[in-house]
């Protein structure tokens, strides 16, 4: 891994590791957890590696790699209650590349990695923990999908972490999620600034500092609206309600007719 890239071969993979792979395009990365045995668990939309049942899906079900119609003997199909899934390593990156999200890393580091979701500040777990929360939720869900409050991101970062952000009403763990957001964000907080400069390229570092401290701010290391939470307790508060994560309500496209 390096500065620019955190690609890895498959020979340096061990049980615990936080791993994703960029579909077509660069659209998104699927995440997952690699817990040994070529096998890899990862949270989806009732199967579907990424999707917010709204108009949105028209736009990423482009990116979603075609899959085999022959069932893989190795994975196990999603569950009719939750969208945790243990696959293969060959299906899990369908084709793609194979990276390593990094944790720990320096300021410095966070920062000049320009798109989020490949690194944070947080530090990660033991190995065995890690692998013990991922295969846990495999058997007791890790609560609805929510493209940007409980993704797939956001389930390989609390494994790797067991850090949830307690506040509903802000934006989850996934850097993915928060790059969606703060582009548009830094580009409209930046927009006053036109009074004070017409320079564009001052009004261009303007944006990106603005997106640079938007990620640095809601990253999972540094949020103070986050606690440990155990895999046990994670899914009863998720089975009382004291823990609710909901599907996003954007516009729905009406019922096609046949």
């Amino acid at each position: 891994m390096g500065l620019l890239s955190n690609r890895i071969d498959r020979s340096s993979l061990k049980p615990g590791d936080h791993i994703y792979s960029w579909r077509t395009a660069y659209i998104y990365a699927h995440h997952g957890i690699y817990v040994g045995d070529n096998k890899v668990i990862h949270f989806t939309r009732r199967g579907q590696e990424v999707g917010t049942g709204t108009v949105l899906d028209h736009i990423l079900v482009s990116s979603i790699p075609n899959r085999s119609v022959v069932p893989c003997t190795v994975c196990t199909p999603p569950s009719d209650g939750h969208g945790v899934v243990s696959s293969c390593l060959d299906c899990f990156l369908a084709g793609g590349i194979l990276y390593r999200f990094e944790y720990a890393v320096t300021p410095a580091i966070f920062l000049a990695k320009a798109r989020g979701g490949t690194c944070t500040l947080a530090v990660s777990d033991p190995d065995d923990i890690v692998v013990h929360r991922a295969n846990y939720l495999l058997t007791n869900g890790f609560g609805l999908y929510n493209v940007f409050k409980n993704n797939c991101e956001n389930f390989a970062i609390y494994c790797k972490t067991g850090l949830l952000v307690v506040d509903d009403s802000t934006m989850g763990q996934s850097g993915q999620a928060v790059s969606i957001i703060g582009g548009p964000l830094a580009a409209v907080m930046s927009t006053p600034l036109r009074l004070v400069t017409t320079n564009v390229y001052g009004m261009v570092a303007t944006a990106v500092g603005v997106y640079c401290a938007s990620r640095y701010a809601a990253d999972i290391g540094m949020r103070r609206d986050v606690m440990k939470v155990s895999a046990e307790d994670l899914t009863t508060r998720l089975t009382t309600g004291l823990l609710l994560v909901v599907e996003p309500c954007l516009a729905v496209l009406p019922p096609t007719v046949s």
